[in-house]
This record gives C-alpha cells, structure tokens and sequence, in this order.
C-alpha cells in the first residue's frame, strides 16, 4: 500500500535528484569555462612559438609542433565531453519527466483510495467486488514495481557517469 507519505517522500526524492543533476550541468560548464580558458593559454603560447620559430629556430619548431597537437586534442576533448554531457542530460531529463509522471498517477491513485475511503460499506463492498478494480490494482502493482526499477537504474547510471566524469577529469589533468 503506497501512502501520501510516500508519494511525497518520492516526490522529494525526484526533486532532489533533477537538482542534483542540474548542479552536475552546472559544475560541468565551469569547466568546460576552465578548458576554454587553458586552450586561449595554449593558442598564446603558441602564437609567441610561431613567431619564435619564424625567426629561425629548429630546436623550438618541435616544440610548436607539439603544443600545436595538445590544443587540437584539448579542444577535441572539450567537444567530445560536451556532447557526451548534453545527451546525458537529455537522457535525465527524460527520465524524470517520466518519473514525475509516474508519481502524478501515483497521487491521484490515492485521492481515489481517499475517496473510496468516505464511501459507506455497501458502496465499498461493491467497488471491492467490481473486477475491474481488480485488474486495476494488478496494473498499478505492475507500475510500482516498474518504478522501483527504474529508480535502480537511474542510481545505477548515476553511478557509471559520477565514475565517468572523474576518469575525464583525470584524463585532462594528464593533458
């Protein structure tokens, strides 16, 4: 039997994730800031390289050449993660939409418990014995036990991009 409790309990649990996820989006655009920045550091040594190696320079044109490699490849990873967060975040949004609405049916199905609830004992018994009732219990069942997987995957995924996002953290401290 789901109580109002919780219901609201899920609810804030919802809430509290999509949060979660949106101080995620928002850790995540100040590096993408912090990348941006290291790549215009990168581009000005660089451009002081290039003019270097106009003046003549062997020793130092390998050196241009590998900075030059570096910038390319910080600036492929910052696409790269930036695409990969923001199907991510699709993906989540998604997911708790779907989770909200779940959780919208879940409380009318209690206003409808509620209802019954008020009703005398020849209406109860009658609405008790409707076989339609029945197989709407049975979908409802079905439906809590489809979120409770769904939670398990969402923790479950939760978990695969927190490790994610550290093992490209560390990818771009070894650049």
């Amino acid at each position: 039997v789901v109580t109002r409790d919780d219901v609201e309990e899920s609810l804030k649990a919802v809430f509290q994730f999509v949060k979660d996820k949106e101080q995620l989006l928002q850790d995540l655009r100040s590096q993408i800031e912090e990348t941006k920045k290291k790549i215009s550091e990168k581009q000005r040594e660089r451009d002081y390289w290039l003019e270097y190696k106009n003046v003549g320079s062997k020793i130092h044109a390998e050196r241009i050449s590998s900075l030059e490699k570096d910038i390319v490849g910080v600036k492929y990873e910052l696409e790269r993660t930036e695409e990969y967060y923001r199907e991510a975040l699709t993906v989540v949004r998604e997911e708790n939409q779907k989770l909200f609405d779940r959780h919208m049916k879940l409380l009318s199905e209690e206003a409808l418990k509620n209802a019954v609830g008020f009703l005398d004992k020849n209406c109860r018994r009658e609405i008790e014995e409707n076989e339609w009732l029945k197989e709407e219990i049975l979908t409802y069942r079905k439906e809590e036990s489809d979120l409770k997987a769904s939670v398990q995957l969402l923790e479950e995924e939760n978990t695969t991009l927190v490790a994610k996002l550290i093992d490209t953290k560390l990818q771009h401290l070894r650049v």
